[in-house]
């Protein structure tokens, strides 16, 4: 067998999420802005007799990954996983490790993949690791697997915190409390709000422009704004809210004030997942 390749698989936030109407598919239109976050777990991966998945027993999408991938190559994969960023958060710690471990494994190939090849397997696995595939801040549409490069300030920090009742709704089930509230209603304006509103963003104040999350709130981002936070909001379908901050000391020191479950201070990944 051959030795491990080893990489960080990054979080993510959304700094913005617009959602629109169900589609064919029964996924839903969305435009979105995707930052990776210095948070992360650790993936290994090297070449095995069958595919074969540990140090997180609740994994299915890292093992998805290396099974699609080694279908298609003829080839067995072992991984490791070594978690960090919390489980069911809205930050996508599953797609990264699996867009990771996608990444690594194409490296050990004899003739790897290329690029579009490798994102239509990581675009079957879901909406969020295609991603991670990806260098740099991108703006997700379609099902949020259509991705476009966009550079954004990154010399902030952000304060990640888990309310108290910080327990996940499924997904599915916050995307139909949206579908029962008419929250589509509208989507080609919003859209286009949060299009112009990434025209010239140059600063960290810039980022307060985008428009909030569509999918859920938290009362928690109000506080965060409260407390000095340039913008605020939940990332994905939560229950993980960000606040992003100029100064370190003044997340570090709000997040130990605030009644939640549990905080972390990051900042956008210094280099990429490449």
């Amino acid at each position: 067998m051959s030795d491990w390749l080893e990489s960080p698989a990054h979080a993510k936030v959304n700094l913005a999420l617009v959602v629109g109407p169900l589609r064919e598919d029964d996924k839903h239109e969305v435009v979105t802005v995707l930052e990776r976050l210095s948070l992360a777990d650790t993936i290994a991966v090297r070449r095995g007799r069958a595919t074969h998945v540990e140090g997180f027993a609740d994994d299915t999408l890292v093992g998805a990954a290396l099974e699609a991938l080694g279908s298609t190559a003829g080839t067995r994969f072992e991984a490791r996983i070594e978690k960090r960023i919390p489980v069911a958060s809205g930050l996508g710690g599953g797609s990264s490790d699996a867009a990771t471990a996608l990444r690594l494994a194409n490296a050990l190939l004899d003739a790897p993949l290329d690029d579009g090849r490798l994102h239509a397997i990581a675009a079957g696995l879901g909406s969020d690791v295609p991603f991670f595939l990806r260098d740099g801040a991108q703006v997700g549409t379609g099902d949020g697997t259509t991705l476009e490069t966009v550079v954004l300030p990154r010399d902030y920090t952000v304060l990640l915190v888990l309310p108290p009742s910080g327990t996940k709704r499924a997904t599915a089930d916050v995307y139909r409390a949206f579908d029962e509230r008419g929250g589509a209603d509208g989507f080609p304006a919003r859209a286009a709000e949060l299009r112009d509103a990434l025209v010239g963003i140059d600063s960290l104040a810039d980022l307060a422009r985008l428009p909030p999350n569509d999918l859920t709130t938290s009362p928690l981002a109000a506080t965060l704004l409260e407390r000095g936070a340039v913008r605020a909001d939940v990332s994905g379908a939560g229950p993980v809210v960000y606040g992003l901050f100029a100064d370190p000391e003044h997340a570090r020191a709000t997040g130990r004030r605030l009644p939640i479950r549990a905080s972390w201070v990051v900042a956008p990944a210094e280099r990429d997942c490449r």
